[in-house]
């Protein structure tokens, strides 16, 4: 993933202008992480954190959570912006955690430039560090009838068919418990997937 980090390093601060305040995020999307987050017993992590402010915003609803990402200047930002909130630079494909050691991991588009055969990595990751009935919440860029490539304005992603992310995710130990689409006239079509981790 270091070409991606790379791309994201050198557009960082247009990117957090952008898209890196609550201001900018769906009002559907806010509910739907803020029911999410309620139901969440015990730490979260925000994996892929960004400029960090899903992180503050969980933060700020009595959530004990904390923000990881690998752009250096991602984390340099969320510090800046959240000093009470943590942040640590780190991979989501290696998880400075312990295991079963995570009530909650929200994966907010995180993994959308992982190729499928990538894609277990990160998941694999989520798998171990959940807790058995902890709760993951990954938003993904919803697809057709097969896996696509697209041109972000980034680097290259995917887009993953409901079904398809779903088979992926009880694969990994995930319990598919709803999905949720939204469309756009204006804007590609948006996926999310609530699910619970299995018995260990």
């Amino acid at each position: 993933m270091t070409t991606v980090d790379e791309a994201y390093s050198r557009r960082a601060a247009e990117y957090a202008d952008l898209f890196g305040s609550m201001r900018a995020v769906h009002p559907s999307d806010r509910q739907l992480v803020e029911s999410w987050a309620d139901t969440v017993d015990g730490r979260i992590l925000d994996a892929g954190c960004g400029p960090g402010h899903w992180t503050n915003h969980l933060a700020r609803r009595g959530k004990a959570v904390r923000g990881i990402d690998l752009v250096p200047a991602f984390i340099e930002r969320a510090r800046s912006s959240y000093p009470d909130v943590p942040f640590a630079v780190a991979s989501i494909d290696r998880i400075d955690e312990p295991t079963a050691s995570l009530g909650g991991i929200l994966s907010w588009y995180s993994t959308i430039h992982h190729t499928p055969g990538r894609i277990a990595v990160p998941l694999a990751e989520f798998a171990r560090t959940i807790r058995p009935g902890g709760a993951l919440l990954v938003g993904y860029f919803d697809g057709g009838a097969s896996i696509e490539e697209f041109d972000h304005a980034v680097a290259p992603a995917y887009r993953w068919p409901m079904r398809t992310l779903h088979e992926v995710l009880r694969r990994h130990g995930f319990d598919v418990v709803e999905s949720h689409r939204r469309t756009g006239c204006d804007s590609r079509p948006h996926g999310a997937v609530i699910c619970r981790r299995g018995d260990a």
